[in-house]
């Protein structure tokens, strides 16, 4: 891709990764590109008897080990993910609490559901127990913002700190959002990206109703085919994203190592249907077309797209039509969710590039 000529960019000097295809940055990455079948995709037991009753999960993610049993024990398991995720960038950076000002750091983490395996866990306990058997961490552990939360008490962040909850946007919103924060000059650094686990009943009967996940019980390990001409939904996965965002001045001053730039961002809404793309992809050109104008490029400049790509009729479909509209047919388009799993708040921010 040609150098950005827009507004100014963001360098990304770390990087963390928590997903079915591996705990950390560099496993999943190298699982991903040599096309390596994920060993936690399969029968998920609190799904048992559902149509799609397999998901991708995190396999040996081990909070306590990770954290620590006082720090994990704080956390819903979408928050211990974004965690650890938020650990390894800012290692991956060369930073931490005692060299940075941490009154200068954002955190913006992005999450569609937040901690709904808790309030099922606990609405169980009070309609089986009463409400005196209820935890007192329920406030705690439920919010969406619970993972922005962790990740600043764990890492002494203390500027700007919020969620953004847009379902399978959050974390791709989440980024862009930390590009404004860094242009406004609200922040030096931000730490940004997604976080999600919710093996829900509730959550995937209604999925299952609108056929959005794919039924191929017999063969767990490809049912999620983006793209692909026999797809027929999408495969529920977990994990977290996360990104350290620098402004290219403030990263060179330090001399860190510049991974890439996030050069442009561009949101739009379709208004209109609730769970699926307008027909003509009106709202998903807009977007992409604000954000290659943010980044002052074209979209002929553009020559690899990793793509949402859920593997439902719909989405792919619209989705290789705008992006052939914006950037022609040049670049190369994939979509990583056939190792992942759609990981829903997450899935623009765990993305590996």
């Amino acid at each position: 891709m040609k150098a950005a000529r827009g507004a100014s960019s963001a360098a990304v000097t770390g990087v963390g990764l928590v997903t079915a295809a591996g705990i950390g940055a560099e496993q999943t990455w190298h699982r991903i590109t040599r096309s390596t079948v994920p060993s936690g995709v399969g029968p998920h037991p609190a799904l048992e008897g559902m149509p799609c009753d397999f998901a991708y999960t995190v396999g040996g993610f081990d909070s306590d080990a990770l954290l620590g049993v006082a720090t994990s024990r704080l956390m819903d398991r979408f928050a211990q993910m974004a965690v650890v995720a938020a650990r390894e960038a800012v290692a991956a950076a060369g930073l931490n609490r005692d060299v940075w000002d941490g009154n200068r750091v954002a955190v913006v983490i992005g999450s569609g559901h937040g901690g709904l395996p808790f309030y099922d866990e606990q609405a169980a306990v009070l309609g089986e127990r009463g409400p005196r058997r209820v935890s007192p961490k329920v406030g705690l552990l439920t919010p969406v913002s619970g993972a922005a939360d962790s990740v600043c008490r764990d890492l002494g962040a203390g500027g700007p700190s919020f969620a953004v909850s847009t379902a399978c946007a959050s974390g791709t919103h989440a980024l862009g959002t930390a590009l404004q924060l860094l242009r406004a000059g609200a922040c030096d650094i931000a730490i940004a990206g997604g976080a999600e686990s919710v093996a829900n009943r509730l959550l995937v009967a209604g999925a299952n109703q609108l056929k959005a996940l794919s039924t191929r019980r017999d063969d767990p390990a490809a049912a999620c085919r983006p793209f692909d001409a026999d797809r027929d939904g999408f495969v529920l996965g977990e994990g977290a994203g996360v990104l350290v965002l620098e402004s290219l001045e403030h990263a060179r001053a330090r001399g860190a190592t510049v991974l890439a730039q996030l050069a442009g961002y561009g949101a739009a809404t379709d208004a209109d249907a609730t769970v699926a793309p307008a027909p003509d992809g009106a709202g998903l050109e807009r977007a992409l077309r604000a954000a290659l104008a943010d980044a002052g490029l074209d979209g002929a400049d553009v020559d690899h797209v990793n793509a949402h790509g859920t593997a439902t009729v719909v989405n792919d479909l619209v989705e290789s039509a705008v992006i052939a509209r914006v950037c022609g047919q040049g670049p190369l388009v994939t979509s990583t969710k056939a190792m992942t799993g759609h990981t829903l708040g997450p899935a623009g921010g765990s993305r590996p590039r």
